[in-house]
């Protein structure tokens, strides 16, 4: 039985096949899979919000898209994964509360699903598949043998890219 490693709030893991890597629980959060298709090095993100410059508690830098995307793809090329290969999948992003005066700074989900594609796209990581918005949780993984990211939810039909 594969390795199945859990990804916390706020953290990261990086792996090699045959591992599964896991995060629970993504409402607005984002869950963002970094993968090399020919060395199977990859890893998972579970970002909380999108720009560490924006708060004051600012040291945990797997918190923010910002700060731990390019941290995690630092630490997969160190494990020997080619950075001109690498593709990234995301789900998350969830507006999970309806707020009477919906502001923009209420969307959380909806601001840390661009900051990921904004800061992807800066650090030219292709996305080949999302599954964000809506207004429901969702539990992502992604088999570091074949790449596939699955995206499990309750009362909707499970994904897999």
């Amino acid at each position: 039985m594969p390795e199945l490693v859990k990804v916390g709030m706020a953290d990261y893991k990086v792996g090699c096949a045959p591992a599964t890597l896991i995060s629970y629980g993504l409402g607005s959060c984002i869950g963002i899979s970094i993968y090399d298709p020919q060395t199977k090095i990859g890893g998972l993100l579970h970002i909380m919000l999108p720009d560490s410059t924006q708060s004051r508690a600012n040291e945990n830098r797997a918190k923010f898209a910002d700060t731990g995307i390019p941290d995690m793809v630092d630490e997969i090329v160190a494990k020997g994964a080619s950075r001109s290969r690498l593709v990234a999948k995301l789900a998350g992003g969830s507006q999970m509360f309806v707020f009477a005066s919906a502001s923009d700074i209420m969307s959380v989900g909806k601001r840390n699903a661009a900051a990921a594609k904004e800061k992807l796209q800066e650090m030219k990581i292709p996305i080949v598949a999302e599954d964000t918005g809506g207004n429901y949780g969702r539990t992502v993984q992604i088999d570091l043998s074949t790449g596939v990211y699955k995206v499990k939810t309750i009362d909707k039909a499970d994904k897999e890219f």
